[in-house]
């Protein structure tokens, strides 16, 4: 079975609400959507958002790096998903987000033309249930509860709020009324998204340290790797998580080495793909770290089935599951991924496990011109 054509589909997505996190709010999701057919008619689907603070990548860069990238894969071997990434890597760098869509792509179609499930390429299944963490993502206390509350009572059992948005000890007591109404028996998080500098992670560490937070993701630039150490130093109890920094295993082993983080999250566009995704989290679970496995926020259900595809085949998700199609008004699958008592449950069903609804894509589909890169 050989790669016969691989078309990239810039969509813009409607969102339920606008997501607000440090400097940014997402009003719509612009995704990349990657369908690859094969000379036998069987369709494979990826998806990487775009993400120009966390992989440098817009719309259309991923879609022109998808245009440089396809002349190299096109007749190659489907099955051969290493082979694929080795010449993806060979004739581009990074770009790890557009290289990821089309490796999510692969699996779903490798494994639906051997009727496997995505998670037994890369692995196997070392669970089927997973909590998904709620994101509590107003920037705004009255709302924030009002949403913490649904979230609860619709059975979630792991939150993540996001901070970095106003003054640290404002942030703090938001973060400190949310945990007091979740209580102490869920996984409470919050995220700067690098939003803060060294001094005010510290100082909103300091000031929600008997909160209840069990861990804080990026309080600092991704690459300011002193600042997390210093962050994590002054935590105490409360883990820091790395997530806008890591970007390959080295990033990994760079902030255990110099105890910058005591978990991490895996992002698929982050790390080139499920695979990437893969070995990255095996090395976390080798080195002691505790996971996170995430779609990038307004991601579909096409990236968010790969992330739980992913999340299944690891060691450990000490950390939960971050799924983002539910913030959608309207997904691109004819059966979104569905969270139920705040889990999920992987599908066994071959590839993905999703199917795509190619009249919606068209509707929500935009023009992106396609620049020739070289």
């Amino acid at each position: 079975m050989k790669i016969k054509r691989i078309e990239p589909m810039a969509v813009s997505l409607p969102m339920k609400k606008p997501v607000v996190m440090a400097g940014v709010e997402i009003k719509r999701a612009d995704n990349v959507l990657l369908r690859i057919e094969a000379d036998n008619g069987i369709v494979g689907w990826g998806e990487a958002a775009s993400a120009p603070t966390m992989t440098g990548e817009t719309v259309e860069s991923m879609m022109a790096a998808v245009a440089y990238l396809a002349p190299a894969l096109e007749g190659w071997l489907a099955e051969d998903i290493a082979g694929a990434l080795a010449a993806m890597a060979a004739r581009m760098y990074a770009n790890n987000g557009a290289k990821a869509a089309i490796e999510i792509a692969l699996h779903d179609l490798v494994g639906r033309a051997t009727n496997r499930p995505a998670y037994a390429l890369i692995g196997g299944k070392q669970r089927s249930r997973m909590a998904v963490l709620g994101v509590i993502g107003t920037g705004e206390l009255a709302s924030d509860l009002r949403e913490t509350e649904k979230k609860k009572s619709d059975g979630c059992v792991a939150f993540k709020m996001k901070v970095g948005i106003d003054a640290p000890l404002v942030d703090a007591e938001r973060t400190r009324r949310v945990c007091q109404l979740i209580g102490p028996d869920a996984l409470i998080s919050s995220d700067a998204n690098q939003g803060w500098s060294t001094e005010q992670a510290v100082q909103y560490v300091r000031a929600v340290a008997d909160a209840g937070l069990d861990f804080f993701e990026q309080p600092v630039q991704a690459d300011d790797l002193a600042g997390m150490t210093a962050v994590a130093a002054a935590a105490g109890d409360i883990a820091i998580g790395a997530d806008e920094g890591i970007h390959s295993l080295e990033d990994i082993r760079r902030h255990h080495e110099r105890h910058a983080a005591r978990g991490v999250s895996l992002k698929a566009i982050k790390l080139g793909g499920m695979r990437g995704a893969t070995e990255a989290g095996r090395l976390c679970d080798t080195l002691g770290l505790n996971l996170n496995v995430s779609a990038k926020t307004g991601e579909s259900s096409i990236a968010c089935a790969a992330a739980m595809h992913i999340a299944a085949a690891l060691p450990q998700i000490a950390w939960g599951l971050t799924l983002t199609n539910e913030g959608l008004a309207e997904d691109v699958t004819s059966q979104p991924v569905r969270i139920v008592r705040g889990h999920v449950e992987v599908s066994d069903r071959p590839g993905l496990g999703i199917d795509v609804d190619e009249e919606r894509v068209r509707r929500y589909r935009r023009e992106a011109p396609v620049r020739q890169v070289a």
